[in-house]
């Protein structure tokens, strides 16, 4: 959301927005790693609490978040920094991949506090 509404706000230019943008998100994906060595932590800690499938929704978030950080974001980057400089940059599907990534982030804490929160 941060995204679609930044570019929205008065005088934002696209080169100002991508700037915002990228130190939005590289600060995010620090906040979500300290976040998912908690969640870790927890895991070895209360291992009785992780049943397989929590097991396997916890470690899809892992995924998710190790490729965001290695392989989507980096892209990402670079493609805003070509933007930045004035650089044509061809049409891709890498924010289309985000979004869906964060979708199924979004989904699997969802699980995850049902699962361990709400206890039936």
């Amino acid at each position: 959301m941060e995204a679609w509404l930044k570019f929205r706000a008065p005088g934002i230019t696209l080169p100002l927005g991508l700037g915002i943008g990228r130190l939005v998100f590289f600060v995010l994906n620090k906040i979500e790693w300290v976040l998912a060595i908690i969640l870790i932590f927890h895991l070895i800690m209360y291992r009785s609490d992780f049943n397989s499938p929590l097991l396997v929704v916890s470690s899809l978030l892992l995924v998710l978040l190790i490729l965001q950080t290695f392989w989507l974001l980096p892209l990402l980057d670079a493609r805003a920094e070509d933007h930045i400089q004035g650089k044509d940059v061809a049409s891709s599907f890498l924010h289309l991949y985000y979004v869906i990534s964060e979708l199924l982030k979004l989904l699997a804490l969802a699980f995850i506090t049902i699962k361990l929160f709400i206890k039936t």
